[in-house]
């Protein structure tokens, strides 16, 4: 018998028919558990929790009690002490209301089993930040040694879906902190994709929260900042130069402009040294 994600990741087929009779007669007993011997799951892929989302939930409970237990595992080499597999935010709503004791399902899993259910549920959701789902997905792909497209698949997502995702992680550590505090919205973040200096990236994030700006104020000052970048520099003027090497110079830009023309994103560089003038070119492989 397997767990919903073990079927969907091809987790615990031994360790499940090792357990199965046993299961079968007490995995969905509800015991209560003293709950300052129930900790966090360590795998919990959320990273901040609402607190007034929190003080709502804590005030159903008050009102109608705690309907779905909390599952937790027992945790190693400690007698009596608990982690939390899945009902995080009921446990901490608990905590404010000073509860004693709260009602438990307790399952025996692995630390990958526990991570995968933590993650997956977080997922199924749909209140996890993006950079948070960023991350989930991320450690359900080294955990299981998936590509995008295989865990797309299992998640019954879009490759598309994960692969945006995920190159939000690209960015840097405090772009992600002001999606996860929702100082700047994904789309903010995929717009500042295109920028690929992180100087540049840090700029144009300082600049949206001072202003305020909204996406299309954002992709404009991009936009802005990309066709300056684009802009050729300007060319040294030839001293001290004979009139065939002026014709020459020239005939080679020319040249370099006509390729840039068919669509090719030429970088040249001219530098004017004391023997002999020198003109760097890249091309790049792909368009």
């Amino acid at each position: 018998m397997l767990h919903p994600f073990g079927r969907i990741f091809g987790l615990g087929d031994k360790a499940d028919n090792d357990l199965v009779e046993e299961q079968d007669s007490f995995q969905d007993e509800v015991v209560f558990v003293n709950i300052d011997h129930i900790e966090a799951n360590r795998y919990q892929p959320r990273s901040i929790f609402n607190e007034e989302k929190i003080k709502e939930l804590a005030q159903t409970l008050h009102t109608h009690g705690m309907i779905q237990p909390i599952v937790v595992r027992p945790i190693e080499n400690e007698e009596d002490k608990y982690e939390i597999i899945a009902g995080e935010r009921r446990w901490r709503a608990a905590r404010t209301l000073e509860w004693e004791k709260v009602p438990v399902i307790i399952r025996e899993m692995t630390d990958k089993e526990t991570a995968s259910v933590a993650l997956i549920e977080n997922l199924q959701r749909e209140e996890l930040t993006v950079i948070e789902e960023a991350v989930a997905y991320q450690k359900l792909i080294d955990m299981h040694e998936l590509t995008q497209e295989a865990l797309a698949q299992r998640l019954g997502k879009s490759q598309s879906t994960i692969a945006n995702k995920m190159r939000l992680l690209k960015l840097p550590e405090q772009v992600q902190q002001a999606i996860l505090q929702k100082k700047i919205t994904e789309r903010h973040a995929r717009a500042l994709i295109a920028l690929k200096e992180e100087e540049l990236q840090l700029k144009v994030l300082e600049q949206i929260i001072e202003r305020d700006l909204n996406v299309k104020q954002t992709e404009a000052q991009i936009n802005r900042l990309l066709t300056e970048k684009k802009k050729p520099a300007k060319k040294p003027r030839l001293k001290g130069v004979n009139k065939d090497m002026r014709i020459a110079m020239n005939t080679i830009r020319q040249s370099l402009n006509m390729v840039t023309d068919t669509g090719i994103d030429l970088e040249t560089d001219e530098q004017d040294h004391d023997d002999f003038y020198q003109i760097t070119i890249k091309i790049p492989k792909k368009k």
